[in-house]
């Protein structure tokens, strides 16, 4: 046993994040991972203990909480349940984790700070530099590049100076109506990008709480911001009658620092009428447009102390009330990571094109040697090129994305926006005679959401699937779930988010990312119950919500749930849910969907026959009234979860008169669906529809329109996610397989042979034959037909969750090899790691899996010789009480195993057929190449 490590707890969160400081949770809710090199070395209690100071934790002193000796084998978290927490105030907690073989508990650390508890605690006011007209920007100097007609001006600079003593620590406070980038005596505070974040300012206002003791000096200090625009005051969508200024005509700033003196002593320094405003170099920030750097305005050294400020004008207090501001609930945007160029391509004099290799969020640095003073750099970012080798940026609509830097004369600078951000993988460099590839790196923005997913296969194209999958995933998790992030839209699309959900949480952490949007859907909910379309809600746009859009107010917490094991994703969204079901019975009494659709997108973007709007909407009505009774059962809430459960069966009802014919009875039984769409069946199919005995006549209906088809799908965003699992669970695992091997339109693979490192918005977006689609609806990173992720994990791998599991407690491994050689998953779930990999040789299939403490799980041997089965080279012993074997079928033998590393092998056939390209076999994409930002996470393993 030398060197085996027993049962340890690791991962320790507060609130779905690490360490964080500032939160606002009454209850936070503290968990942990468990790890351990045993088999069924389980928990059987746990123990929590609060504590004002790390030293009360070990020394038996004054806790604040303390649980004792909790007897619960599957508990991974506990809610906060002791006094009242203090605000602004840090604590510790420990977590002691028992198993059933040992006395001595495995135990871990950690820390959370409380932010503000009441509005009357702040003493900051907003302040801005006062009003400016919307129509009207500061007029260009000689040289000075404008944005015509958009009316943006220069970001406003905020200071103020005080006095610190010697070995002061203290905490800052910060948030913006817009954007803010704050500086301590002229150093970054914190790396938070795009921050405060986006949310329905007229609802909540973000602040995010930064430790700032190391930069502070004895003596003078100087605090100084600089706001933008940003979501609050700048260009957000597409809608032409409001295109800006959704919430409000010109950034505020709001900051309280918290001084702590050696000896006890506290002072505050907080926003108001006596900082001191100007403008400096940034002549405009705009997240569509673009960002200008004039380098003639610079205001040098105005963020040091010795800064005479005595000509600025002071700023402008602009509100005194704080009922809107919350704390931040998830991580900020960071940058993530860096890309240098694939290559660098000089198309006319001073006029390069940049390839990054990788469409991707983010802005460019730049390095310039000696730009005269007037003189301009130009850089303008696309996502492709058009035949001529320049940018296409038509796609972009009316979004600029465009940078400029004009110079002053200096010998070298170093150029990087600071408010802006752009969808792109290549970019035009204009106003250098010469350009390195060293003197350009694409820095990649996107909310730090830790990354806890990998796969890998033996075939070259699904590997690159996969990236593109996760590539769209990270550059549209920016702030709110977008569609798309380069034109004049990034919006947080309902329906885009709920059909990549299953995927996106198995790719990374999403956990603190969605508690954040599911406050915005929150927000956005109309004055009758009804959830909208996009969230946040954008001011004075109508935003009425559509089938399938909508429904994600009830799914998105659902999921949530089962991937999390956290019930309050559903005790904070059930009476929403109820609200929504009873508005949309209330239209539709007789349990048809016909009525208060909003703009009933359908299955969008489906190529084909369409689905009939009202089989795609009744469909999801049923969905959400059962998944409302599910939740309520799950909150222990008896009579709304029998009235939905009725009303679920009742519309299930009505689809099948409405909707659903039979020629004949049983499984045998024709089964068709009106408009006899995939999307119909699929519909039908995930969401339990089809009475008793018809499953299978639509299941084979279902896979005669895809094979007829191609094989092919002729599905939109809310058919394709369904595709693979359906077809899987009835028994066609060869036709998702023939799906993911498709490389002709629309399939996966065609974008991929034509150089796609994210997944396309249409499956045609463009075509050697037709060039590109209509601009108008052409995003070349846009994750919803990514949400074919899911099923790489569940289906391929075979890493997957039983049907009444939460959290992976009961996991379900069960490869669908297809053609392939070898397949691998990985998944950092809220138990511990969970791993599968599976390879075929020589006419036997080895297969290795890891269940983390706490867990257990069924595993499907894929094999037709259950005397071949072996683990670890030995016959598994009957006896083995980490090891049973359930049942032989004709396919696969199912052993249900405990906690622990196994390794399987059984006879299995060698791959038939098409495998894809082989490749060695390699780690999946990690969340970004190149260097990561200090303060971003990674999930952490044991």
């Amino acid at each position: 046993m030398s060197g085996v490590r027993r049962l340890r707890p690791y991962a320790l969160r507060c609130e779905h994040r690490t360490t964080p400081l500032g939160i606002d949770e009454p209850a936070p809710r503290l968990s942990w991972r468990l790890a351990s090199d045993l088999r069924g070395d389980d928990p059987v209690a746990y123990r929590v203990r609060v504590a004002g100071c790390a030293e009360d934790l070990d020394n038996g002193g004054q806790l604040l909480w303390d649980t004792g000796r909790v007897a619960d084998p599957g508990a991974a978290a506990v809610d906060y349940a002791g006094p009242v927490l203090a605000g602004l105030t840090r604590f510790h907690w420990r977590v002691s984790v028992w198993s059933a073989g040992s006395g001595t508990p495995g135990e871990a650390d950690s820390w959370f700070e409380t932010g503000f508890t009441r509005a009357d605690q702040w003493r900051a006011v907003w302040i801005a530099q006062g009003p400016r007209p919307v129509d009207v920007m500061d007029a260009p100097t000689e040289g000075e590049f404008a944005l015509d007609d958009h009316g943006l001006a220069p970001c406003p600079l905020l200071r103020r100076s005080f006095t610190a003593p010697a070995g002061a620590r203290g905490r800052v406070h910060v948030s913006a109506r817009g954007l803010y980038e704050l500086r301590l005596n002229g150093e970054r505070v914190g790396d938070a990008e795009l921050a405060p974040g986006w949310t329905d300012y007229r609802h909540r206002v973000q602040y995010q709480t930064y430790d700032v003791t190391a930069l502070l000096r004895e003596g003078e200090n100087v605090l100084a911001a600089t706001v933008a625009d940003g979501w609050w005051s700048g260009f957000v969508g597409f809608e032409p009658r409001r295109s800006g200024a959704h919430y409000g005509s010109f950034p505020q700033f709001l900051a309280e620092l918290r001084l702590t003196g050696p000896d006890g002593a506290e002072a505050v320094v907080a926003t108001d009428a006596s900082w001191r405003t100007a403008t400096g170099t940034i002549r405009h920030a705009d997240l569509l447009m673009g960002e200008c750097h004039d380098l003639r305005h610079a205001a040098e050294g105005w963020e040091l102390p010795g800064f005479d400020d005595s000509g600025w004008p002071s700023a402008v207090v602009t509100d005194t009330g704080h009922g809107s501001l919350v704390a931040s609930p998830d991580e900020p945007v960071r940058a993530m990571a860096e890309l240098r160029p694939r290559s660098v391509k000089r198309h006319s004099s001073g006029v390069h094109v940049v390839d990054f290799g990788q469409n991707l969020a983010g802005r460019l640095r730049l390095t310039v040697r000696h730009l005269p003073s007037g003189a301009r750099v130009v850089i303008r970012h696309a996502e492709v090129l058009d035949g001529t080798g320049q940018l296409y940026t038509a796609n972009l609509r009316t979004a600029a994305a465009t940078d400029v830097l004009v110079g002053d004369g200096r010998e070298h600078l170093v150029f990087e926006p600071r408010f802006t951000y752009h969808g792109f993988r290549y970019a035009e460099i204009s106003g250098l005679a010469e350009l390195a590839e060293a003197d350009v790196v694409a820095v990649v923005l996107h909310s730090d959401t830790p990354w806890a997913g990998e796969f890998d296969c033996s075939d070259a194209g699904l590997r690159r699937l996969y990236d593109c999958v996760a590539w769209g995933q990270r550059s549209n998790f920016v702030s709110v779930p977008t569609d798309c992030p380069q034109r004049d839209e990034r919006l947080g699309w309902l329906a885009d988010a709920q059909v990549f959900l299953p995927t996106a949480a198995l790719n990374a952490d999403v956990a603190a990312f969605f508690t954040k949007w599911l406050r915005d859907i929150g927000d956005a909910r109309t004055p009758d119950g009804g959830f909208t379309n996009v969230a946040p809600r954008l001011v004075g746009v109508a935003d009425e919500g559509a089938p399938g859009w909508a429904d994600a107010g009830v799914i998105v917490p659902w999921h949530l749930y089962r991937s999390y094991d956290d019930p309050r994703f559903l005790a904070r969204s059930l009476d929403a849910m109820c609200a929504w079901v009873d508005l949309v019975h209330r239209h539709n009494p007789d349990l048809v969907w016909r009525h208060r659709v909003g703009p009933h997108f359908a299955d969008w973007l489906a190529p084909g026959t369409p689905t009939p709007r009202e089989v795609v909407a009744t469909a999801y009505f049923a969905h959400s009234a059962r998944l409302t009774a599910e939740a309520a059962r799950v909150l222990g809430r008896p009579e709304p979860e029998r009235r939905y459960r009725r009303l679920s069966e009742e519309i299930r009802r009505t689809f099948a008169e409405r909707f659903v014919t039979a020629d004949g009875t049983g499984d045998g039984a024709a089964v068709r669906i009106a408009g006899d769409t995939q999307t119909g069946y699929l519909l039908a199919l995930a969401f339990e529809l089809l009475p008793d005995g018809q499953a299978a006549g639509a299941a084979r209906r279902l896979a005669e329109l895809v094979e007829s088809a191609g094989p092919a799908l002729r599905t939109g965003f809310l058919g394709v996610a369904l595709a693979a699992p359906v077809l899987d669970a009835h028994g066609r695992a060869d036709l998702a397989h023939a799906l993911l091997l498709r490389e002709e339109v629309p399939s996966w693979r065609f974008p991929l042979r034509h150089g796609a490192t994210t997944i396309w918005e249409r499956w045609d977006g463009w075509t050697p034959d037709a060039g590109f689609r209509a601009p108008s609806m052409n995003s070349f990173n846009h994750y919803a037909l990514g949400s074919i992720g899911e099923w790489l994990y569940r289906g391929v791998a075979g890493l997957d969750q039983a049907p009444d599991s939460t959290g992976f407690r009961k996991l379900r491994i069960r490869p669908r090899p297809g053609g392939l050689r070898h397949a691998s998953a990985r998944h950092e779930s809220v138990r511990g790691t969970v791993t599968v990999t599976w390879e075929r040789r020589g006419g036997l299939i080895a297969l290795r899996l890891t269940v983390p403490p706490g867990a257990t799980a069924e595993v499907h041997l894929p094999t037709t010789d259950p005397g071949s089965v072996r683990e670890s080279g030995l016959v598994p012993d009957p006896g083995d009480p980490h090891l049973t074997r359930i049942r032989v079928a004709p396919d696969h033998v199912l052993y249900q195993v405990a906690s622990g590393s196994y390794r399987f092998t059984a006879a299995h056939p060698p791959a038939e057929g098409r495998s894809g390209t082989p490749g060695a076999r390699r780690p999946s994409a990690p969340p970004a190449p190149g260097r990561r930002a200090s303060g971003s996470h990674e999930e952490e393993t044991p």
